[in-house]
């Protein structure tokens, strides 16, 4: 193994980072630092973190041009999408800023005579934070954020891909104020990682990323008596009903599968159509597929970038082709995408028609710019393929009764159930998974029950 973290970019193979990896040796140190910057911090009341996080936040989005930059470069963003990114982090920071001091607050026991009772929300500590590179802000400040304000200090390891991304977070937080030790970055190898969260000095692990990397996790948490957020992908599915306009449905759903080149954990990677409107979906998809461009990510006129790396999109173009062999259809012309090429990490877009379930394209999570599309007769046909699948992180209907959704909704496996919209995070809800998908919840009030303790006040003030 190499003794430096090596960061290429998929924009020209170039190497954009390189950092020396840390040593097992230094954990202890690292630790000793968050522990003893936490117990100071628990103490700050929580208007005033909430104070100095807004800060935080307020410093990092003014540096939004340089992010942009960055993403472009680390993992292929088109840059007139950066600001999508930052804003992302900014609307998931702030609400969970602002329900803070309500959802921290200590539960009331009804009264009882001479007794005062109430349960505390207490830090747990350290928060252990392991990011992913598809969505390097937005992923990461699901915890990070949250796990401050509840009083908590964080150490992150960001993904090899995406290691600056959390440089640039942790300085913006520095500059803005946030103290020292506080929230501290590690240049981390996976046997680093396992042996931070074996050293007895992280009290939460927050993972997002594969389900292997989830079973890691796991394992090097076991025996340690700790809490383990885990969100690890879905192969999240789409049904588009009789009743709703084909057009609206289409232009959506392809945003929603073809985002950031379709290496979203909650992005569209089938869809279920009526046959009442499955020509005409079918219709819509090509044209608005038709209309990306793809290219450099740092050229403002980019709507789809490289994916990661060639590896990545070697995948994909082999979930295409073994499709195609099993009798699948492809819609779109991949000549009419000039960046496109066998080995490289510039993949055209793809739809593909014909499809069922025997094949890897409607099973196994793509994490590209491709969608499979099968057509249906009925409600009870698209519920029973939407659950036909080892994940369950987002699923979504496309009809104009919302009675009918929430029948539908109310049967299918998932953590988030969306009606008329797809790949979209409200940090109001709680971000869930089912299956394979994971184990725990970030965001809402809810997130912040895993990233606290509870401790019972029964006090007797009259003998």
């Amino acid at each position: 193994m190499s003794d430096s973290l090596k960061t290429y970019s998929p924009v020209d193979g170039s190497l954009y980072v390189e950092r020396p990896y840390m040593s097992v040796d230094e954990i202890p140190a690292i630790v000793a630092a968050a522990k003893d910057a936490g117990a100071k911090w628990r103490q700050v009341p929580i208007a005033e973190r909430a104070e100095i996080l807004t800060k935080c936040v307020e410093t990092f989005v003014s540096r939004q041009d340089q992010i942009a930059e960055e993403l472009a470069w680390q993992m292929g963003r088109p840059i007139r999408y950066g600001a999508g990114e930052v804003g992302g982090f900014r609307e998931r920071a702030e609400y969970m800023i602002s329900i803070a001091e309500k959802a921290l607050a200590p539960v009331k026991i009804e009264e009882k005579e001479n007794f005062n009772r109430y349960i505390k929300r207490e830090p747990l500590g350290v928060v252990f934070t392991i990011a992913p590179w598809n969505f390097p802000y937005m992923t990461a400040v699901n915890s990070i954020v949250p796990a401050l304000m509840a009083g908590n200090a964080v150490i992150l390891k960001h993904a090899t891909q995406t290691h600056l991304c959390g440089e640039t977070m942790v300085k913006a937080f520095v500059d803005a104020g946030l103290p020292k030790d506080l929230f501290q970055l590690v240049v981390a190898t996976h046997d680093f990682a396992a042996k931070l969260i074996q050293s007895g000095g992280v009290d939460f692990t927050a993972f997002t990323g594969s389900v292997p990397g989830g079973a890691a996790i796991e394992e090097a948490a076991k025996g340690q008596f700790m809490g383990v957020g885990l969100e690890l992908g879905g192969k999240d599915p789409a049904y588009v009903r009789s009743d709703i306009d084909p057009v609206f449905a289409a232009e959506n759903l392809v945003d929603g599968a073809m985002f950031n080149s379709g290496q979203s954990c909650c992005g569209i990677e089938r869809i279920y159509v009526h046959e009442d409107v499955y020509d005409a979906f079918i219709a819509a998809v090509v044209k608005t597929v038709n209309d990306y461009k793809l290219g450099d990510p740092l050229d403002p006129e980019t709507t789809l970038g490289p994916v990661v790396n060639a590896k990545a999109a070697d995948f994909v173009r082999g979930q295409i082709a073994d499709a195609v062999a099993a009798g699948a259809k492809t819609l779109i012309d991949t000549s009419r995408f000039e960046k496109d090429a066998e080995g490289s990490a510039y993949l055209a877009p793809q739809v593909v028609v014909d499809v069922d379930h025997s094949m890897r394209i409607m099973t196994e999570e793509s994490f590209g710019p491709v969608v499979g599309i099968m057509k249906v007769s009925s409600d009870e046909e698209a519920i029973k393929l939407m659950n036909d699948s080892e994940f369950g992180l987002t699923a979504s209907v496309w009809t104009l009764d919302e009675d009918k959704a929430i029948e539908i909704g109310d049967q299918i496996e998932t953590g988030t159930w969306f009606m008329n919209r797809c790949d979209y995070l409200d940090p109001a809800l709680a971000w869930t998974g089912v299956k394979n998908s994971g184990r725990g919840c970030t965001l809402s009030s809810v997130g912040y029950e895993s990233l606290t303790r509870p401790k019972s006040y029964h006090l007797r003030n009259k003998i």
